[in-house]
């Protein structure tokens, strides 16, 4: 069975996004984890956590989406593009910024799984690590990255945290995060990285931080930091 595609929707138009997420769910074979009412809002969520895909609008104020494609192919790991547009004029340049596909609206759901079709097998052939080897007990471990809930900074190394269980990881939040975050990890906080799968709840706290509760056994509570409260809450679709 062929892996969910993380999709990011990017449009000034709020309904044009809700159709297009509608759109997305008859498809087939793409989640939405994010939405953007811009290209800039959008550029913030992609610096934030990786996605396999980005629909792009291409009228939208400020930077337009063929602004935003050509900033997004300078990232070491940049999502597939497919414009969706009202618009057939900017297909030339659309596939100048090296876009997967170039759908007008108002979109067919054929034409859509046409596009997913294409950009599938490209993205799902990136290499993704499975497991993540850790220490406990003074035996080496390597541990499935599905079971992990969250991880914690200590010093120069890392706790990673399943359900019920600390290992200890001698690799950095850092480069664990780099590791991570293409399965759905996100830094929240300095000394915290977070399955988003794992989350059960999330609350608003003074200064507008956040606390989230994880579902694992013990309920366990991770700190957000007030400076990335905003790109998590989308990133949740909160």
């Amino acid at each position: 069975m062929r892996a969910m595609l993380k999709a990011l929707l990017v449009d000034d138009e709020v309904p044009a996004r809700s159709e297009l997420r509608y759109l997305l769910g008859e498809a087939g074979g793409v989640e939405v984890v994010g939405e953007a009412g811009s290209a800039t809002e959008a550029l913030q969520l992609i610096r934030a956590i990786p996605y396999d895909v980005v629909f792009l609008d291409i009228d939208m104020p400020g930077l337009t989406g063929i602004e935003l494609a050509e900033t997004l192919s300078g990232l070491e790991h940049p999502p597939a593009i497919v414009f969706v547009t009202a618009h057939s004029e900017h297909a030339v340049e659309a596939f100048e910024v090296a876009a997967a596909d170039y759908l007008v609206k108002p979109v067919e759901t054929r034409r859509l799984r046409m596009a997913i079709d294409r950009i599938a097998p490209a993205v799902t052939a990136q290499p993704r690590i499975e497991r993540v080897p850790v220490e406990k007990a003074g035996k080496k471990l390597l541990l499935q990255v599905s079971d992990i809930f969250h991880v914690m900074a200590k010093d120069d190394y890392s706790y990673i945290f399943t359900d019920g269980e600390r290992y200890l990881s001698t690799l950095s939040l850092a480069e664990l995060e780099q590791k991570l975050e293409p399965q759905g990890f996100f830094r929240v906080h300095r000394r915290y990285l977070v399955n988003l799968a794992s989350v059960r709840e999330v609350a608003p706290m003074y200064g507008g931080t956040m606390e989230l509760t994880l579902k694992d056994a013990a309920g366990t509570q991770v700190p957000v930091s007030r400076r990335r409260a905003p790109a998590l809450k989308r990133a949740l679709g909160l």
